[in-house]
């Protein structure tokens, strides 16, 4: 049976990466993916300032901006069709940051690339059987029609929300209810600024609009509804219909004119899901298969590479790899736990229907544009920043 220090499940952001920094420590790491060829399948393509700055920690931000990444460093917000916001974000982040945009399959490439150069072994359209926690964990995988069974100090799943390894691993998982769908399409030829995220919010309907360009025209576009309108937007045939919904959310209708459909159309569901520490028996899950928040909120990636920033720090500095385990699980529950708050305010406060959403708003509204001080940062620059009932009675306006 081989045997490996570290047996990563997955080979996309968060595990390609992890790999890469294992590899050069001088580890002796696989790295297990499934596709043959990354394709666009809908995932999230930006990272917040807070992320960009644990990439930067990472090493590969310069990497993938010189391959793939597109800098963005205006955030412009509307109300309906009204522009309310126009953010210079380097100036007003405390990482003095930009939004950062990739599109997702030649990310993964990159990435993945990046292992194997720092001396990562990995195996494409590798499908792993089972994972079997323990003293020494181990890995079951079918490859090239073979399957053999590969031992590891550590194995980690980076297998995203749907991760199997969470399931193999034996972990508690928990899911918030049902409230929001998120729905995502690739367009080119948009004529929007190259160098500003948009986000349009209609809090009457309970929906928003979201637009990261990549660069040349490309841009990524998200509708977040409301999950009891019994609607999913799901193929070519439905393109028509999220392009009304999104110009019904207050999108201006010159955006849409002229843009092509550049990749499929598909929807998924925004309940966050999570493992309860996830750390055990000599397997940890980072990404989303760690913890998957609202994607309404464009903190996947960046809480991905928190995770992995976390995890190689800890193998680092630990001898003794189950005590570095346990120490990512507990510091990944703080940084998870932190945004999983937040953002929850943020879903109650903008996308809550009715006199009860309303009169919150009525509420503090008013106070945001007096003093936005009262809006808490934590979306743009991280979990590091304070969390206290005092930071949600002022967004709320109950001080």
């Amino acid at each position: 049976m081989s045997s490996y220090d570290l047996v990563v499940v997955g080979g996309g952001l968060g595990g390609s990466t992890l790999g890469k920094a294992l590899a050069e420590w001088g580890a002796r790491v696989l790295v297990l993916e499934r596709e043959t060829r990354f394709k666009d399948r809908v995932r999230g393509e930006q990272m917040h300032p807070w992320g960009v700055a644990e990439a930067r920690r990472l090493g590969i931000y310069d990497l993938l901006r010189a391959s793939c990444g597109h800098e963005l460093p205006w955030w412009d917000m509307y109300d309906g069709p009204r522009l309310i916001l126009h953010r210079d974000l380097p100036n007003t982040t405390r990482q003095g940051a930009s939004e950062f945009t990739f599109y997702h399959p030649v990310m993964q490439e990159v990435l993945f690339q990046a292992a194997v150069a720092a001396g990562a072994e990995v195996r494409r359209g590798a499908v792993v059987r089972d994972v079997r926690p323990g003293e020494r964990p181990s890995v079951v995988i079918e490859c090239g029609g073979r399957v053999d069974e590969t031992q590891a100090r550590l194995i980690v799943g980076a297998d995203g929300r749907n991760s199997m390894t969470r399931k193999w691993g034996r972990f508690t998982v928990r899911r918030d209810p049902e409230r929001l769908l998120i729905a995502g399409l690739l367009f080119d030829d948009m004529p929007v600024a190259d160098d500003t995220s948009y986000t349009v919010f209609n809090a009457d309907l309970g929906q928003r609009v979201l637009l990261f360009p990549q660069g040349r025209g490309r841009v990524r576009a998200y509708l977040i509804y409301q999950q009891d309108s019994g609607r999913r937007f799901q193929g070519e045939g439905d393109i028509p219909q999220f392009v009304t919904a999104s110009l019904e959310t207050g999108a201006p209708a010159e955006f849409y004119a002229g843009a092509r459909a550049a990749g499929p159309l598909a929807t998924f569901d925004g309940a966050d899901t999570w493992a309860e520490h996830p750390y055990g028996n000599g397997v940890a899950l980072i990404g989303d298969a760690a913890a998957s928040n609202d994607p309404s909120h464009g903190q996947g990636q960046s809480l991905t590479v928190r995770d992995v920033r976390v995890l190689r720090d800890h193998l680092f500095s630990h001898e003794h790899w189950d005590a570095a385990g346990h120490a990512y699980a507990d510091e990944h529950d703080h940084h998870y736990g932190v945004m999983h708050e937040v953002t929850r305010w943020f879903r109650d406060l903008f996308y809550t229907r009715g006199t009860e959403g309303e009169a919150r708003r009525a509420r503090a509204f008013p106070l945001f544009a007096e003093d936005r001080s009262r809006v808490p940062d934590h979306l743009f620059c991280g979990p590091d920043l304070p969390i206290e009932e005092m930071t949600r009675t002022r967004f709320f306006g109950e001080d």
